[in-house]
């Protein structure tokens, strides 16, 4: 569904020159559902703007199903973001208005898009838990049932990719767990593929698969160690465990073979520009260089 390759986007201004994504990769299968880690300024946030059609990448490949998004028309644009691609921030104000219901609050898109469909937006509304709620202002709505009729907006044109912002920053606990739920529900019923971009670990650790991102690149990744945890609301680990308890970590490498080694295992080595390498045949050992002429491991 998604492939990125040497993937780059620089903010130019007339004084300075930021480069947010030095040439990422990543890959996301048709229905998966998967999250994003990464400090703040890791270049994760601008991934998701270029996947949701918001933002411009400067070079590289990426693609979105059908669509190129380095070589896509504006026109072409904005028919990407109507029927392709849905997007729930976690700033409910971007997702909602006020002044609607909830049911008018779904329907919007679908009025810009041409078609009103008022018993699906019925339905998706129902789908997460509204609905007896599909007649209230937002007002009369709590933070998590406001982030359920964003989830159902996002949905309203039907897209096969979901990119969710932080979905469950602003919520309690019992919520998010809710909200992860509809999730598995979307890609399980639907086929939808959804990307998740969270600084929370336990929210990522319920996921089959988390990429992490540093300094705008592709680091490591995690894999669920039995991907059949997790799969279901009831059946899942919902103990709040974080990734490392339930993933398998792996450095990722590049097409050249460049990867990302941690920061932790780095400073541990005392390794600072250059290390020195070892391969005996079965095993890579990557050791830091002695001053007095040795190794150390």
């Amino acid at each position: 569904m998604i492939h990125c390759e040497g993937l780059v986007k620089i903010y130019k201004t007339d004084e300075i020159e930021v480069v947010a994504l030095q040439g990422l990769n990543i890959s996301v299968e048709s229905g998966e559902m998967m999250a994003i880690i990464g400090n703040s300024g890791s270049g994760k946030s601008t991934l998701l703007n270029i996947l949701g059609g918001l933002d411009r990448p400067s070079a590289g490949q990426v693609r979105v199903g059908e669509w190129d998004l380095l070589k896509i028309t504006d026109d072409q644009l904005v028919e990407y973001k109507r029927k392709t691609v849905g997007f729930i921030w976690q700033n409910n104000a971007r997702n909602l208005l006020p002044y609607l219901t909830a049911l008018e609050n779904v329907e919007m898109p679908m009025m810009l898009n041409g078609k009103v469909d008022r018993e699906y937006a019925k339905q998706l509304l129902e789908w997460v838990g509204l609905k007896e709620r599909l007649h209230n202002k937002l007002y009369q709505l709590s933070g998590g049932e406001q982030q359920r009729v964003a989830i159902a907006i996002s949905l309203s044109n039907r897209p096969s990719l979901l990119l969710a912002d932080e979905p469950t920053g602003s919520v309690d606990t019992q919520t998010s767990d809710l909200i992860m739920n509809i999730f598995r529900r979307l890609t399980k019923e639907l086929g939808v593929t959804i990307v998740i971009v969270t600084h929370d670990l336990t929210l990522a650790g319920k996921v089959d698969r988390v990429v992490a991102i540093r300094d705008g690149l592709t680091s490591t990744e995690f894999v669920k160690r039995n991907p059949n945890l997790g799969a279901e609301g009831e059946e899942g680990d919902e103990s709040g465990k974080g990734i490392k308890e339930g993933h398998e970590e792996y450095v990722v490498l590049d097409r050249a073979g460049r990867l990302q080694i941690p920061k932790e295992f780095l400073q541990a080595l005392d390794i600072t520009n250059k290390a020195t390498m070892e391969f005996d045949g079965k095993t890579i050992t990557i050791k830091s260089p002695n001053q007095l002429g040795g190794n150390k491991k």
